[in-house]
């Protein structure tokens, strides 16, 4: 055989070779948010309404507070603080991109703006992002399958989500451990734009809640503030309720109960 024709045989098998490669990429690629989608899928239902206890743990104290929160798909959810005392009556509403906050104590309505997504919500180790979920994590990140990895003895894919540039988010990176079985979300990491461990997220006491084996606590644990944690607990949750999209408004947030 010739050396032209080997050199050409040797360059088709190259490009052959890198076809499939980028392909696989692909696929994983569209396997990861694949899985993504329906790990929030499950969590969320095309409508939901909960009751939640959140149990805020400092090393000399703790405080908790109870809440109602009904839910539309992604893009609208209201939050309905029910204690303690003090708090009652304040309220988180989502429509789409917008997140507005009800104080009943001052009869005030705030907007509140992306600068404020990273703020601790109603004093806890969660964000104002994490409860209100401002950004997609279907929308605003590329999804990457990285792994498998077992999480509490169930063997999980990892997943690395990496922010699209044109996305105004808070986290530089996340990694996401799905549930092979059931899609649940067991673990997640925060990392800031240095790509510093910020927040850990682990789903816990897995149940049957609203006719869906799923975590019933979500526990979150600051990298860097030892003897600090927050427990969220679903005492109830139901999905596919009857609520319509006019509910999250702003008038509804103020009345609400």
């Amino acid at each position: 055989m010739n050396k032209p024709l080997i050199q050409m045989i040797h360059k088709k098998i190259h490009l052959t070779l890198l076809v499939l490669l980028l392909s696989l990429g692909a696929v994983l690629a569209q396997d990861a948010s694949e899985i993504i989608r329906q790990a929030e899928d499950k969590l969320r239902g095309s409508s939901s309404f909960s009751e939640l206890k959140m149990t805020v743990v400092r090393p000399d104290w703790s405080r908790e507070v109870s809440m109602k929160s009904w839910a539309v798909g992604r893009d609208y959810s209201l939050i309905l603080i029910t204690g303690p005392a003090r708090d009652k009556g304040v309220a988180f509403l989502k429509r789409e991109r917008e997140i507005w906050n009800w104080q009943p104590t001052i009869d005030r309505t705030i907007k509140m703006p992306p600068s404020m997504m990273m703020q601790s919500w109603m004093g806890s180790d969660f964000t104002n992002d994490d409860l209100v979920r401002e950004s997609s994590i279907l929308r605003d990140y590329e999804h990457e399958l990285v792994g498998e990895e077992v999480v509490d003895g169930r063997n999980c894919w990892k997943i690395k989500l990496v922010p699209k540039p044109e996305a105004a988010v808070v986290w530089g990176e996340i990694f996401m451990w799905v549930d092979q079985a059931e899609y649940l979300q067991l673990k997640t990491e925060f990392y800031d734009e240095d790509a510093y461990l910020v927040n850990t997220m682990l789903g816990k006491n897995i149940k049957d809640m609203g006719g869906k084996l799923l975590p019933s606590i979500m526990e979150i644990i600051p990298a860097e503030e030892e003897g600090h944690k927050t427990v969220l607990e679903y005492l109830t949750l139901d999905f596919d309720i009857d609520v319509k999209d006019s509910f999250f408004s702003i008038q509804n947030m103020k009345r609400v109960r």
